[in-house]
């Protein structure tokens, strides 16, 4: 055995020529080399181990020379000879399909090694050594690796052929090609894959092993080094070059580069610019970090496909090589992860932004197996307590530099109203969405149309309480117009007709903005009571008769046309004709009456007309026609019409169809000498009244319908679109500007929970409408507050253009952090602004820029999609501001000591103040 052990220290040392006829003498007896050697083949595989081939016609020669015991006899094997397990003695390539127990034999290293030691191997003859790689559910001797072709995209025809294991990383491969291809370490690389079909597959993912990444022997893998504008060559050859046409030697400030509108994606460009001007992040893409945290494996994330086109993205931008950049594969990574991206409708830069940080935390998520971690609640533990467990609850499972960034901790505490009971939750927040103080009061524009034919309707601009009634807004214009508020009737009209009827109990936050009001004067009620002797308001409608008309005269040849009206009718004059001369006095300021000639030639034509139609039915017209009033009680019916109040658009009146109208038509055919004709319509102005039961059942509207010679000889269409302004038409509400430290505190106000949002109570044991405060426990290093201007309820949307102050250095958050304050710096509750992102315009259409300030120079520019223009400080607060980006002053203070380090010419702090430029662009 000691001659084992002196031999175990130079078993790697082959035996040379000189020494093959002594060296048996050194050898231990025949058995002890058959036990060493047999034993250590029966050894289990261990991963990562190194075994050997050893021929087995060699193998077999030994194990008789062994097994004979006679260490002179001419079965003595010689120097191990592995020749036959080659393809030549040039290259040292294994041949193909080599079988175990058939062609060779494994042995593990230390078998190897006591071979090598006694007999020698063959004269330059490499060792065949292969590791025990571990597969799933089994582990075996790589003894094939596999041989990869690796070229430079630059140079495809000069190919490296290298050999690894299956269990080698793609990392492996791309520092094997980065050392072969001699890339400088700044340079950024990534690999390529040709595949059987001729395309190219990218490695995305350089952590697997190459079994995972399905690569087969002899496969081509290609290396691209990324050009120094940021850009990959390959997006130039297939098409989706990021780069608009412009000078290849263009050289500027690194940062300074616009986006190009792709349509209305100007949001988009808005968010990338604010959060590419975060300098932390920024730099974490720039020195490539994220490549080593890139999760491919999240199923909360994009499979790292949103992180990889971002950190592009970065890379363009900040090269100093380009005035402005395409981001359309960016735009089309977005839209295949989120589809409400899709396409290219306006959206808002706010909700990109919360969906790109959250995108990038799970693509960047350090934590590849996220575990259970049950929600911890106060239960009377101090705060110090639950806050530090529940951010470390956080960071179990969410670690990545969007929470080292972004993320901070709110302390949500609610109050049940019945039993008092207190719960407190600490909860992780990315961004603060703060409310801005709303004024109470808004402004109505409406048609005040007064009963007095004389008159024209008259425009009026009211102030009304924004969760006012429809009786607030009668009583405000009241004012205005000296008639009572129960005298008048509020209607939105649309299209020709009432949209709407309202109820004086209404919610004013049914009308919008852009709505139509109109405000009619009455003298009665459109709901009457039966045995009531208030007059009848009816709706009427104007329309016109068309050539088109079909055989059953109905209502698709007739057009809406004009204001319609409400007409205030007395009750014992409610009758066709009565109604008739009503509204002729009320259209008497631009209706003109025809003269008696002209009655006269109507009425000839008319008789001519009728000599040949049979009347089954003139003794039931000539009593329709016996009631009503003459013109002249019309007009002094109208012009004492007394007040009624507003009830709407369906109430049941079926006793003045039966009683009253009797018909649904007048006058008969035979008297045509009349300007228009009457008819009962639905509240559509058509005339189909037979729809449903509950249709017959409401109050008639009643159609005037005109011919059109009738039309244009008597009806003046100028005269009756005629309005006045009234003197508070110029009236504008003012708005007070608001401070950012107001909004911030709105925000941390008590409140109640809506109804459609309750709290389970655990000790009431029912859902309750609890007090909630929120506060603030825990701020990050870059603080995004976001400015709810946009306002959305049941009945309207709103943008709040009220004009929000808000500092651009030393915003102090100390009065509202409630955790305890330590001995620690001021400048831990004190923060710089760095990027702003703005918006434009109204609820359906508008336009996003972007103040940001520049890292590396401390310049504010402004970015509107492709153009870049530096600005002054004072130009940045506007009533546009919407998103804001604040850096805590100790990190703004540490980036700029290491920027000084790295570069002693570097300028200040992002934070500091800029320097007048000539060039300077105004904004506002």
């Amino acid at each position: 055995m000691a001659a084992v052990a002196s031999d175990l220290a130079a078993a790697a040392v082959p035996a040379s020529a000189e020494d093959r006829e002594t060296q048996p003498e050194a050898m231990p007896d025949l058995d002890e080399q058959w036990r060493q050697i047999g034993n250590g083949r029966e050894r289990p595989l261990r991963a990562g181990e190194s075994w050997f081939l050893v021929e087995k016609h060699w193998y077999k020669q030994w194990e008789v020379y062994v097994k004979g015991g006679d260490q002179d006899a001419s079965t003595f094997p010689g120097c191990i000879n592995n020749a036959g397990l080659f393809e030549d003695q040039i290259s040292w390539h294994l041949r193909e399909r080599l079988v175990e127990g058939d062609d060779y034999v494994l042995l593990p290293a230390p078998a190897w090694n006591y071979l090598v030691s006694w007999y020698g191997l063959m004269d330059g003859q490499p060792p065949i050594e292969r590791k025990v790689i571990e597969l799933p559910g089994v582990r075996k001797v790589e003894v094939y690796p596999i041989e990869l072709l690796l070229v430079q995209h630059s140079d495809m025809e000069t190919a490296l052929t290298i050999q690894f294991s299956y269990t080698d990383s793609v990392d492996l491969v791309l520092q094997t090609a980065r050392e072969q291809f001699l890339v400088e370490p700044h340079e950024d690389t990534r690999l390529w894959t040709k595949n059987s079909e001729g395309s190219l597959d990218r490695l995305c993912n350089t952590q697997i092993t190459l079994l995972d990444a399905c690569l087969e022997n002899g496969q081509l893998v290609i290396m691209e080094t990324r050009n120094k504008d940021g850009t990959w060559p390959s997006a130039q050859l297939c098409g989706m070059n990021n780069i608009p046409d412009e000078d290849e030697d263009f050289q500027g400030q690194p940062g300074i580069c616009g986006l190009t509108n792709l349509g209305n994606t100007c949001f988009m460009n808005s968010a990338l610019q604010c959060l590419s001007n975060v300098p932390q992040l920024t730099e974490y893409f720039l020195n490539n970090r994220y490549l080593e945290e890139l999760n491919f494996r999240n199923p909360l994330g994009m499979k790292g496909e949103l992180a990889e086109a971002y950190a592009d993205l970065v890379k363009q931008t900040w090269s100093g090589y380009h005035r402005s950049i395409v981001p359309n594969v960016f735009k089309n990574k977005v839209g295949h992860f989120a589809s409400q991206f899709l396409g290219y409708q306006q959206h808002d830069s706010q909700e990109l932004l919360s969906f790109l940080l959250d995108g990038l935390h799970e693509d960047l998520n350090r934590v590849k197996k996220k575990e259970y971690v049950e929600l911890c609640n106060g239960a009377g533990r101090p705060d110090l307590e639950v806050a530090q467990e529940a951010w470390q609850n956080h960071k179990r499972r969410n670690d990545s530099v969007i929470v080292d960034t972004f993320h901070g901790l709110f302390k949500s505490t609610l109050v049940c109203p019945d039993c008092g009971n207190v719960s407190v939750t600490f909860d992780p927040f990315c961004y603060l969405s703060v409310p801005l103080p709303v004024c109470s009061r808004r402004v109505l524009e409406v048609f005040f149309v007064p009963m007095d034919p004389r008159r024209k309707p008259e425009q009026h601009r009211v102030v009304v309480p924004k969760k006012g009634n429809i009786s607030d807004l009668c009583v405000a214009l009241s004012t205005h117009t000296s008639v009572a508020p129960d005298k008048m009737i509020v209607a939105d009209v649309f299209s020709h007709r009432f949209y709407k009827l309202y109820q004086l109990e209404d919610p004013l936050s049914g009308i919008l903005d852009r709505d139509d009001i109109f405000v009619y004067e009455v003298t009665g009620r459109i709901e009457p009571v039966e045995g009531s002797r208030d007059d009848i308001v009816v709706p009427v409608y104007l329309r016109e008769r068309t050539p088109s008309r079909d055989y059953n005269n109905s209502y698709y040849g007739l057009i809406l046309f004009g204001h319609p009206l409400l007409v205030s009718v007395p009750r014992d004059r409610f009758s066709w004709e009565g109604l008739y001369n009503i509204l002729m006095y009320r259209l008497s300021r631009y209706v003109t009456k025809p003269t008696s000639d002209e009655e006269d030639g109507d009425e000839k034509g008319d008789e001519g007309e009728d000599d040949d139609v049979e009347d089954d039915n003139s003794s039931e017209e000539e009593k329709e026609e016996v009631s009503g009033p003459t013109v002249n009680d019309g007009t002094q019916e109208a012009e004492q019409e007394q007040a009624g109040t507003s009830s709407g658009v369906t109430g049941t009146c079926p006793f003045l169809l039966d009683n009253s109208l009797h018909t649904s038509q007048w006058p008969p055919r035979r008297r045509r000498k009349q300007l228009f004709t009457l008819q009962t319509v639905n509240s559509n102005g058509t005339s189909d009244r037979t729809t449903s039961p509950e249709e017959v059942q409401t109050q008639p509207y009643i159609a005037m319908d005109w011919e059109p010679e009738m039309k244009r000889r008597y009806y003046d269409e100028v005269e009756a679109e005629g309005y006045v302004k009234h003197d508070c038409v110029g009236y504008m509400l003012k708005k007070n500007p608001v401070q950012l430290k107001e909004c911030i505190k709105l925000f941390t106000t008590v409140e109640t929970l809506e109804k459609e949002n309750p709290w389970y109570c655990s000790s009431c044991k029912q859902h309750q409408l609890a007090t909630k405060k929120l506060d603030l426990w825990m701020l990050p290093e870059v603080l995004i507050i976001h400015l709810k201007r946009f306002s959305f309820s049941k009945f309207s949307r709103e943008k709040l253009d009220t004009l929000v102050q808000f500092p651009i250095r030393d915003l102090d958050f100390s009065e509202f952090v409630i955790k305890p304050k330590t001995e620690s710096s001021p400048d831990m509750y004190k923060y710089d602004l760095i990027a702003v992102s703005n918006h434009y315009g109204g609820m359906r259409d508008g336009h996003y820029t972007t103040f940001a300030c520049n890292k590396d120079s401390g310049q504010w520019h402004y970015f509107d999609d492709n153009s870049v223009s530096p600005v002054n400080e004072n130009q940045i607060e506007s009533k546009a501001a919407y998103v804001l980006f604040y850096q805590r002053q100790d990190v703004g203070r540490r980036q700029s000591q290491s920027a000084s380090s790295a570069s002693p010419a570097s300028p200040a702090s992002p934070a500091s103040s800029s320097t007048p430029n000539s060039d300077i662009m105004d904004v506002n």
